[in-house]
């Protein structure tokens, strides 16, 4: 699947006027053509937290582990052995043949205090979603994994609508496609609720969008 393997991993970044490092996303996109849905998250942590150059990066996130629940009753699928790490082209490979992308809403950011916590993210630069969708023609469901994400997505409508709370959907009318927007809890560690709870609502959404 060459076209969504990683690019570089090394950040790019810039100094901006406060002297705080502005940097760019440090993964692309994976964007199967047959894909239905997408899902979008904010920014990852910094490098020194990375079990593998790809998205959700840190080994504590439970992403892949809800990912393996939901689709192959294992949260370890992904994992690589006993090593603390996902396996990269084996989640690529599954997204290509489940028809699931994955895109930030974040392009560039600056870290207000170093860490990854979204509260304290600048925004610098948001997703083109036009590119985006055009790459992506039959997607017509975005999920968000967590508040912020869910807030950048509903900042580039021209009328954007009341936050959704999670585990709820709205409609989503972008100009160029009518979608419909689903919050999802966020696989932090940090977010308060059990994996147990989080499998249960990726597996409910998933299962709604016909994928398992």
């Amino acid at each position: 699947m060459s076209d969504s393997t990683q690019s570089s991993t090394q950040p790019l970044t810039q100094q901006s006027e406060n002297e705080l490092p502005i940097e760019q996303h440090p993964f692309p996109p994976v964007l199967p053509k047959e894909a239905t849905i997408m899902m979008m998250g904010s920014f990852p942590p910094t490098e020194d937290k990375w079990a593998m150059p790809f998205h959700y990066p840190n080994f504590y996130n439970d992403m892949w582990r809800i990912y393996g629940e939901v689709f192959f009753a294992d949260p370890d699928h992904f994992r690589v052995g006993e090593e603390k790490r996902f396996e990269p082209q084996q989640i690529i490979d599954f997204m290509h043949e489940r028809g699931i992308a994955s895109c930030p809403t974040v392009r560039s950011a600056i870290r207000e205090q170093g860490n990854a916590a979204d509260k304290h993210l600048q925004v610098v630069d948001k997703v083109d979603l036009d590119s985006i969708l055009s790459q992506v023609p039959q997607v017509q469901t975005l999920f968000t994994t967590g508040g912020k994400a869910t807030e950048i997505l509903l900042s580039l409508l021209e009328n954007p609508p009341k936050l959704p709370k999670t585990n709820q959907h709205i409609d989503y009318p972008y100009p160029t496609r009518a979608l419909t927007l689903y919050r999802l809890p966020s696989t932090s560690r940090a977010y308060p609720l059990a994996f147990a709870k989080k499998v249960e609502a990726y597996r409910a959404f998933f299962a709604k969008m016909g994928k398992i």
